[in-house]
């Protein structure tokens, strides 16, 4: 039997050549097919009404130490006023020009200074850091799943008003508590018109040491205070 033929030089160039252009051809697998977001929600979403959203995120927030209070529309002014006093507040901020801020700024009691946002931070830091004791902001909605508020910051009501003064207090209107993040990314269309910057608030800022000795207000409110606006009289036995 004769012997197999060497391969030639130039063959053993071609094979080469053949090797390293595999070798350093990209990678092109086959993209993954998308996850249907949308079909997982659905097939996994709470049948629930408004009374068990607001529960849940009731009970979320509680949790964490925030202070919940049902109210309505006619009568969350007096209901906010009463708290301010009883916690001893001097002064309470308020947006520069925002529908909640001239409703209670209109019910304004004599023991209390309301503050407006009316400013740039540059020209009164010192005040804001140092003077104001609370501020409230009206939420966007609420996520009832995670116990989360929604916050979207604006001229009006800046960012630093919900991270500065020592307590927040936050008007949320029920009607706007989405069971899940999905559902408020969904129903309020955030992928055409998703803000500079989003807040989700989940309890008053805390932090612990090395010890794990938690500690509330180190680097924000050390008090978060919701008041649930209900379009209809709050249920029997509901905060007041």
């Amino acid at each position: 039997m004769s012997a197999n033929p060497m391969p030639t030089a130039a063959a053993e160039a071609n094979a080469r050549s053949s090797i390293l252009a595999r070798l350093r051809a990209p990678a092109t697998p086959a993209p993954l097919p998308l996850p249907d977001v949308g079909a997982w929600f659905a097939a996994h979403q709470r049948h629930e009404g408004s009374a068990q959203r607001v529960n849940r995120l009731r009970a979320a927030l509680e949790a964490v130490k925030t202070e919940v209070h049902d109210t309505t529309a006619a009568g969350w002014p007096d209901l906010l006023l009463r708290l301010v006093e009883a916690k001893g507040l001097r002064n309470l901020l308020i947006g520069s020009d925002t529908p909640h801020g001239a409703e209670l700024e209109a019910r304004q009691p004599a023991n209390l200074e309301i503050k407006r946002y009316a400013e740039s931070i540059d020209s009164w830091r010192d005040v804001l850091f140092d003077e104001v004791d609370a501020s409230l902001t009206l939420a966007k909605s609420a996520i009832a799943e995670v116990g989360s508020l929604i916050l979207w910051p604006t001229p009006a009501e800046p960012r630093l008003m919900s991270l500065v003064p020592p307590v927040h207090f936050v008007l949320l209107d029920v009607a706007t508590i989405h069971a899940d993040f999905y559902s408020a990314m969904t129903d309020e269309g955030w992928k055409d018109r998703l803000p500079t910057n989003a807040l989700l608030i989940c309890g008053p800022s805390k932090t612990a040491d090395i010890q794990q000795t938690l500690a509330y207000g180190a680097h924000g409110p050390r008090e978060l205070v919701v008041l649930l606006r209900h379009a209809d009289p709050a249920q029997p036995g509901a905060a007041a």
